[in-house]
């Protein structure tokens, strides 16, 4: 599989902390990635960076082979970059179908003009239709999202995203704050829509849950990338158990492994 998303000697400073140093991978075309690493590894900061929220000091992202360096957030999303977010911050006073459907009409808001011009919106509602089906929420559809469980607006944000039909669907956190059964179902829907041709990046501290969907892990600590490859491989490197059980760990001081 070739690189859809490529990092590449990216470092970031923040008043002369180092929060991210040298950090490189790729995400492969069709791959569930994820993207992990203990409290204060990077993982957030380094989202930032591909989203464009963050500018690194030196390094760049490229997407599709295309450097999105010069880029503000807004050109990345449709350049095809997607992303879901931990605090779900859904429009309160909008349905919930209309809250995917705003999401489905991005390309008709570019400017004013564009919105004048397309005054009608069934294509978008029936997307909104189709997309909170498919993420099993369709039944709240006409509701208003302050009145949903956090794990009905957690498949929401996840619809909104898929809204804008991304090449890249960057999740952060997507499973926090859900109980077992929650978490499980809603990481088999990411696997189902991995499965059907989206490329995600699951930033996710249920490790019991990256291990059981996702194809390939990238781990961080301390802003600096200590593993990256088959899961079952890397959760059994002894710098990663350090990493998430402490220096009482067996790896050796300064060591650094990439498995393989």
């Amino acid at each position: 599989m070739s690189a859809l998303l490529s990092v590449r000697a990216v470092n970031v400073r923040f008043d002369g902390v180092t929060a991210l140093s040298d950090i490189s991978f790729d995400a492969l075309r069709g791959e569930l990635l994820g993207l992990i690493g203990p409290n204060g590894a990077g993982k957030t900061t380094l989202l930032r960076v591909i989203t464009g929220v963050v500018r690194p000091a030196t390094g760049t992202v490229l997407l599709d082979g295309v450097p999105l360096d010069r880029l503000p957030t807004h050109a990345r999303i449709r350049r095809g970059l997607a992303l879901s977010q931990q605090i779900v911050t859904p429009f309160r006073g909008m349905t919930m179908l209309d809250n995917v459907a705003l999401a489905a009409g991005t390309d008709k808001t570019t400017s004013p003009v564009k919105a004048l011009i397309h005054r009608r919106r069934d294509a978008e509602l029936a997307a909104g239709h189709r997309l909170l089906a498919r993420l099993r929420i369709d039944g709240a559809a006409a509701e208003l999202p302050e009145i949903q469980p956090l794990g009905v607006l957690k498949r929401l944000e996840l619809a909104r995203a898929l809204a804008l039909k991304p090449k890249l669907l960057l999740l952060d956190e997507p499973l926090a704050g859900l109980n077992s059964s929650e978490a499980r179902l809603l990481a088999d829907t990411i696997a189902e829509i991995n499965s059907a041709g989206t490329t995600v990046i699951l930033i996710e501290h249920n490790l019991s849950e990256v291990l059981r969907v996702c194809t390939r892990l990238v781990v961080l600590d301390n802003g600096r990338k200590i593993a990256e490859g088959a899961p079952a491989a890397v959760m059994n490197d002894r710098i990663v158990r350090a990493a998430y059980l402490g220096p009482g760990a067996d790896a050796q001081p300064g060591e650094r492994h990439v498995a393989a």
